[in-house]
């Protein structure tokens, strides 16, 4: 028996899961709920840094549960929005507001690369096109 009874719904909770596990393992805690607010920050930022069709296309690869967070706000008549390397990571460090003292250059890194090692090299190649130079090195 499955766990929600239908397999679609298994299949993206597992892998949300496992990118969840996957950040925190590269992170070294021990804390779910602080990987979802690295994902979901990194991934806000992101989304919002990129042109309303990359954005979609960065979308699609995304599995189900975190294509929601992903999208959850979005207002694609605002994008892109020219932040640079110092805005991005303000816009990630934003996330922890209740945890002062979390760094967020090694958050972004630690999901571009759970980003990398699931979706398609050329969806990342894409991601590195678009992003200003200040922020490519984020990018695994």
């Amino acid at each position: 028996m499955t766990e929600t009874g239908l397999e679609a719904f298994d299949t993206t909770v597992q892998k949300t899961n496992t990118w969840l596990s996957q950040i925190s393992g590269k992170m070294g805690w021990d804390d779910r709920h602080r990987s979802y607010l690295a994902l979901r920050g990194v991934l806000h930022a992101l989304r919002d840094r990129l042109t309303v069709e990359e954005a979609a296309d960065l979308g699609a690869q995304l599995p189900m549960l975190v294509r929601g967070i992903y999208y959850d706000g979005w207002r694609p008549a605002e994008a892109p929005q020219k932040y640079d390397r110092g805005g991005f990571l303000a816009r990630v460090n934003s996330q922890f507001d209740r945890e002062p003292g979390i760094d967020p250059e090694p958050v972004a890194r630690a999901v571009f690369s759970t980003l990398s090692d699931n979706i398609a090299q050329g969806e990342i190649a894409d991601i590195k096109d678009n992003l200003p130079k200040d922020l490519v090195d984020l990018v695994a």
